[in-house]
């Protein structure tokens, strides 16, 4: 399909331009103060970039898992670069347009396909304990859901995050992510 051929204006253009500038200005701007930079990297600091995470990481912190995994090793597919950095995508889209809409959940609950990876990947790192020494990790996600087994956190309820709320962990310290802020910008606001 050929796209058609725009005669615009010398005036036209240029407000062409103008407006191609403002909206990919825009769209810097927004990923910039959503610090979307930080979801590229493993750090779990970045999971407190949204404020009702914070239970989850002080308790996560606090937990065995908390000296060996990141939120990245549990959360997001191994399989490969892309299918980490595509589910992170659209799990992140997903969690901002809920955000945006306000119809996030008190509570967060994994859906189905993010249970999966949780799972596989509880697997992934604890294969050796579940096959050698107890037998239970012969089964996946969708097994389990078809009722021919258990999910890890069938019996694991509280790993790793221990029981949280919003209220559970009111004195949690988190690395709560600087204000998004120029410094020229907090400069002039202070005179």
């Amino acid at each position: 399909m050929k796209l058609p051929k725009l005669n615009l204006s010398r005036r036209g253009k240029i407000t062409a331009y103008v407006m191609s500038g403002v909206i990919v200005g825009l769209g810097i701007m927004l990923c910039y103060t959503m610090r979307a930079h930080t979801y590229l990297g493993d750090d779990p600091s970045a999971c407190v970039n949204c404020h009702i995470m914070a239970p989850y990481y002080a308790t996560w912190q606090h937990s065995s898992h908390g000296r060996d995994a990141t939120c990245n090793d549990c959360h997001v597919p191994h399989s490969s670069v892309v299918a980490k950095y595509a589910f992170k995508a659209q799990d992140g889209i997903g969690h901002v347009l809920a955000y945006v809409t306000h119809s996030e959940h008190q509570v967060p609950m994994a859906k189905d396909h993010s249970a999966e990876v949780i799972m596989d990947n509880c697997i992934r790192c604890h294969t050796q304990l579940n096959q050698e020494f107890v037998s239970t990790g012969r089964i996946d996600f969708m097994q389990a859901r078809r009722g021919e087994g258990k999910a890890c956190w069938d019996c694991h309820r509280d790993v790793p995050h221990g029981k949280t709320s919003l209220s559970g962990t009111p004195g949690a310290l988190v690395p709560y992510p600087n204000a998004p802020q120029p410094k020229w910008l907090k400069q002039s606001m202070s005179k």
